[in-house]
């Protein structure tokens, strides 16, 4: 019996969503009294991979096939299912992300495995097997019981804290066993974004709507952003009215992201956005309206016109961070 958990490396490193997910499937194995499982696709230098070991596991298994060089679901499902079974893993965890989303409900199929997405902390009991996860948008929880031997979830970042261990983890080589069925889908060129910081990776979004009142009064914005080292962002009507491009739209109907510190500036925060953003650790709104909706969600809230406070904003940061250095 074990935990497994799917660590996605990016470009043969690990980042901050990979110790987190150790760490709680960690957790969850000390409670069942078993073991971590950690598995890692791709290539990955020994030394990082050695780095999951000081979140709680022991034992890495590394799957490293030239034809896994480019996420495709199938394939990916087939060698996960195969770890799983080999293992003997009665919980499978994946993180809450495009990856995830696409990968785990492959894997339940395969495992015959109760599939919960979104789960938002460690399970409430362990018999019967229970985990919360958000609903309506983020305006309720939903306590979700899985009957089933095996459970599937995916977690919502930064839902768990990093716990770090005296863990030394061994690593072991796994040759998964494919088929030609098994890629039906073939991936001729691989894309990336390069030179700026992806919003689903960014610890810090700064984001604007329809308060900016214009596209020509974003450079306040995308400076707090620079210093701060975060990423912008957009509200559903910036991006339709074409102010902001569509890749910055976060939302329910955009991007769902997580970071630690969520900007929100000029945004009412209508329930859409809301669905989307609700699971930041922490959220600053800016809004003229003292009863807009985004300040019931917020930990920080001003009243104002954020065209005047923002620069207040950036000065007061810039020189704070002057006088650390």
């Amino acid at each position: 019996m074990s935990v497994l958990v799917y660590t996605e490396n990016w470009d043969g490193k690990f980042k901050k969503l990979s110790f987190e997910l150790v760490s709680y499937a960690n957790e969850i194995a000390k409670n069942l009294n078993t073991e971590t499982i950690v598995v890692s696709i791709g290539d990955v230098a020994e030394d990082e991979l050695k780095k999951l070991g000081g979140y709680g596991t022991e034992k890495i298994i590394n799957v490293n096939d030239e034809k896994l060089k480019t996420l495709a679901n199938q394939p990916y499902a087939k060698v996960l299912s195969q770890i799983a079974e080999k293992e003997n893993a009665k919980v499978v965890i994946f993180a809450h992300n495009n990856t995830g989303k696409a990968v785990a409900p492959r894997v339940s199929v395969k495992l015959k495995a109760g599939l919960v997405t979104g789960v938002t902390s460690l399970p409430s009991n362990y018999d019967p097997f229970t985990v919360s996860k958000k609903a309506f948008t983020g305006k309720a929880l939903a306590n979700v019981k899985v009957n089933s031997d095996i459970k599937v979830i995916t977690l919502f970042q930064n839902s768990f804290g990093i716990i770090e261990t005296d863990n030394k983890a061994n690593i072991e080589n796994f040759n998964a066993e494919f088929s030609d069925g098994d890629f039906g889908t073939e991936v001729e060129e691989v894309n990336k974004v390069t030179g700026k910081l992806l919003l689903t990776d960014a610890e810090i979004v700064v984001s604007g709507g329809r308060g900016m009142k214009s596209p020509d009064n974003w450079g306040p914005l995308e400076e707090l952003a620079e210093i701060l080292g975060g990423a912008t962002a957009c509200s559903r009507p910036v991006s339709d009215e074409e102010w902001r491009p569509h890749t910055e739209h976060v939302g329910q109907t955009g991007k769902i992201i997580a970071p630690n510190i969520y900007f929100a500036l000029g945004i009412s925060g209508a329930i859409q956005h809301l669905g989307g953003v609700s699971s930041s650790k922490h959220i600053v709104a800016i809004n003229t309206d003292k009863d807009a909706p985004i300040f019931e969600t917020a930990d920080y809230g001003i009243v104002g016109d954020v065209q005047k406070i923002l620069p207040e904003l950036n000065a007061a940061i810039r020189k704070m961070k002057e006088a650390e250095n």
